[in-house]
């Protein structure tokens, strides 16, 4: 026989797929476990306990038929209080809303935030948002103010206000996002665009006034529901604005696929981009007319007004009604007959404006409406604000004049101005996401694109490019940046991947960072990042999965270290998670169906091993529960009971108990004095060793018979541990290294360390003997 001493010196790979339990070759076998669950990985190698689950609140935050329904979370830091006056402290700007079937809600993260629950916008209409969605939305912040998106509805802004009730208080509102509109109301600074066949043409019946008769030459208009009185009051075309030549036209009512009606803002009339426009030949009377995209046929009637002479033609003889020449020039130019002949060839007639209500193609229509869709995505990104995705142009991007973030009209192209682009890449990629990093990343159902920055320039209509990179699609999981990367889940919810620049491709890579522990991804449904989480200097990065379970990614790119460990809980199933500042915020859903809101924190002076904790005091060696409101716990149920020593020094485990008339009798413990006591459920926390294995002097001892004798783990600070079913003998924190004798052969040779209690647990590293 032989023996031989293998240390585990980390566990910095986290938890790994049992495929790769071959793997002996590999450095990450080396330094894994097979499972490490309810472990959180540690920046120098070894693993402890995560922190228990603390109970916030009944997430059920409405009644009727949107009680007891899933609630999609997501944090908000707000600028500085926004009253002169406010001297309140940073927690009133950091909070973690909860949006769900029909509401938005407003869990208590800051001391002085009423529990305001919205069900209907400024103007009384209730909020659109249903529970079947709620995953696929998506959010951005900026300063006093959330945006939140998705294809079925206008995006609706979140405002928060100072209190006209409570001082020091503030108020929340939801409106529906407007565009800017000019000064007299008769323009609407939005995105437009062109939806018609090529060749449809638009006819209006007259070039002013309210109820002109709108008439397409194919079918155009929606036409929804049945008629009543002739109109198809369902048409989702009623209320959205249709421009001819540029001018807007509301639409008023639908009378059939190729009839509306609607009121013109303003006249017909455009007035031609190009400066003296007007070409006359000496000795005849035709006038050429450079108008750009004109749409107009041969014969039809226009009216000239504000041209001046031009060619020894007077304004008399130019102005006024006129009709198209038969022979159209080209698209841009066409040609009419003045009042008189030219004695001179000459470009002229100043600022030229023309007036016609003659069937056209050059029509256009608001790009966000009931029939056309909404954006999908959102985001800021220098200094403008970007849209894209909506149902009818998916793959379609919005963004804001800069620092206007209202107005998006594209004007003439000038630095500043609206830019409205499409990736028109080959394949229609629908956009999903839009996340600002180092440049502009957009994620799509089918690829990976970014627009990139460009060094000490900024994003204008002339230097804007959209690149695709990688081909795997992204999920409905909002892609989050961490440690320099961006992390999201590919279309088919089974790998998470990780969006980063290389240098050295000068591209973007999606590396799949979720192989070796492809186990743990399930379909994940939300994530969220968190930095310095669970009271270290790492940033985590929590997966949702569909089973409510939590994956736990850390990566550290510096020291080249990343993870996995999986989340689970016995009080109930995870379903929503979100992060603000150092704090993992999630949704848990017990067996009966009721959702509860909390946080994995610890905001004692112990780690509480149990989820759904609450702390009450021990008065006269009971515990009244009978005070907080929708806890999780009633009469009957079994709960498992912390408690503080008197002397604040440690926590002891009393054990499971009984709730009888909202208390929990813990007369058994009188002689202790016991203060304070901590209920909750307790979770199973454990870590399951790869097979232990060494090169032998007849080689691997991969799949042979043997054994593990002795094991030497260094704990830290640890309460209740086992070795292989062998337990660590303390009454107090132990720290330093514990000798277990084992006994037993067979062929897997692992190590398993868990608990009989739930109270700490670290462990740093340890050594085998392994007999052979």
């Amino acid at each position: 026989m032989q023996k031989v001493r293998v240390p585990i010196n980390s566990f910095q790979y986290g938890e790994i797929s049992d495929s790769l339990l071959m793997r002996t070759d590999s450095a990450v076998y080396s330094a894994s476990a097979q499972s490490l669950q309810n472990m959180i990985v540690l920046p120098e190698g070894g693993v402890k306990r995560r922190h228990g689950f603390k109970y916030g609140k009944n997430a059920n935050f409405v009644t009727g038929a949107a009680a007891n329904k899933k609630i999609r979370l997501f944090s908000w830091v707000t600028g500085e209080p926004i009253t002169a006056s406010n001297s309140l402290s940073d927690d009133t700007n950091r909070y973690v809303i909860g949006i769900g079937d029909g509401y938005i809600a407003f869990p208590f993260t800051s001391t002085l935030l009423g529990a305001q629950i919205l069900t209907q916008d400024v103007d009384s209409n209730a909020l659109p948002f249903d529970e079947d969605d709620l995953h696929e939305y998506n959010i951005t912040r900026y300063g006093d103010i959330v945006i939140i998106c998705h294809n079925k509805f206008a995006p609706r802004i979140l405002t928060r206000k100072a209190s006209t009730t409570q001082s020091g208080q503030f108020d929340f509102e939801v409106s529906v996002f407007s565009f800017s509109q000019r000064a007299d109301n008769k323009v609407t600074f939005q995105p437009y665009s062109t939806f018609q066949d090529s060749g449809v043409t638009l006819d209006p019946s007259a070039t002013s006034g309210n109820g002109i008769t709108l008439t397409t030459s194919a079918a155009y208009f929606d036409t929804t529901g049945s008629q009543t009185g002739g109109d198809y009051l369902s048409s989702k075309h009623v209320g959205t604005i249709i421009r001819y030549h540029r001018d807007e036209i509301t639409i008023t009512s639908v009378q059939s696929s190729t009839q509306a009606t609607g009121n013109v803002h303003e006249n017909l009339d455009v007035r031609l981009s190009v400066a003296n426009p007007l070409r006359t030949t000496d000795g005849s009377a035709t006038v050429e007319v450079t108008h750009i995209n004109h749409g107009f046929q041969g014969g039809e009637a226009i009216v000239i007004s504000n041209a001046v002479a031009v060619g020894g033609i007077n304004a008399n003889n130019i102005n006024g009604s006129r009709t198209i020449d038969s022979d159209i020039i080209d698209e841009n130019t066409y040609s009419f007959t003045a009042g008189s002949t030219a004695n001179l060839s000459q470009d002229g007639g100043g600022s030229v404006e023309i007036s016609s209500h003659a069937p056209s193609p050059n029509f256009d229509e608001q790009s966000w409406s009931a029939v056309r869709g909404y954006p999908a995505a959102v985001t800021f990104h220098q200094n403008r604000l970007v849209f894209a995705g909506t149902l009818t142009e998916p793959d379609s991007i919005y963004f804001s004049k800069i620092g206007s973030f209202f107005n998006f009209d594209v004007g003439d192209a000038a630095d500043d101005d609206a830019i409205q682009v499409t990736a028109a890449l080959g394949e229609i990629n629908p956009i999903r996401y839009l996340v600002s990093n180092r440049d502009l990343q957009i994620f799509t159902g089918s690829a990976e694109l970014y627009i990139p920055t460009f060094q000490n320039q900024p994003l204008t209509p002339t230097n804007l490019q959209i690149r695709k990179q990688t081909p795997y699609g992204c999920e409905f999981v909002t892609p989050t940046p961490i440690d320099g990367a961006t992390l999201f889940v590919e279309r088919g919810g089974r790998t998470v991947r990780e969006y980063l620049f290389t240098d050295n491709e000068s591209a973007y890579t999606s590396t799949a960072i979720s192989t070796i522990a492809s186990h743990l991804i399930n379909t994940p449904i939300d994530m969220a990042v968190s930095n310095s989480s669970f009271d270290t200097s790492e940033s985590y990065a929590a997966f949702v999965m569909t089973d409510g379970t939590i994956a736990l990614f850390n990566s550290n790119r510096a020291e080249k270290r990343a993870s996995w460990t999986k989340v689970s809980s016995d009080f109930g199933s995870f379903d929503a998670v979100t992060a603000l500042g150092n704090v993992i915020y999630a949704t848990i859903k017990d067996s009966d169906g009721n959702y509860y809101y909390g946080s994995f924190e610890n905001t004692t002076d112990f780690e509480i091993g149990l989820d759904g904790w609450r702390e009450r005091s021990i008065v006269s060696n009971e515990v009244d529960l009978s005070s907080i409101a929708g806890q999780p716990w009633g009469n009957g149920d079994t709960v498992t009971v912390l408690a503080k020593d008197a002397d604040d020094t440690q926590l002891s485990h009393l054990g499971t108990f009984t709730i009888s008339g909202n208390v929990i009798d813990l007369s058994a413990y009188s002689a202790f004095n016991y203060t304070t006591a901590y209920i909750g459920s307790a979770f199973t926390s454990k870590i399951i060793t790869n097979p232990i294995d060494a090169s032998m002097g007849n080689g691997p001892a991969t799949g042979e018979i043997r054994g593990l004798t002795n094991i030497v783990v260094d704990f830290k600070n640890t309460r209740s541990a086992k070795v292989n079913s062998r337990p660590l003998v303390t009454t107090s924190a132990f720290s330093g290294k514990k000798e277990f004798r084992l006994l037993g052969y067979n062929r897997t040779a692992q190590i398993t360390i868990e608990q009989d209690h739930p109270l700490p647990l670290q462990v740093n590293g340890l050594v085998a003997e392994l007999v052979v």
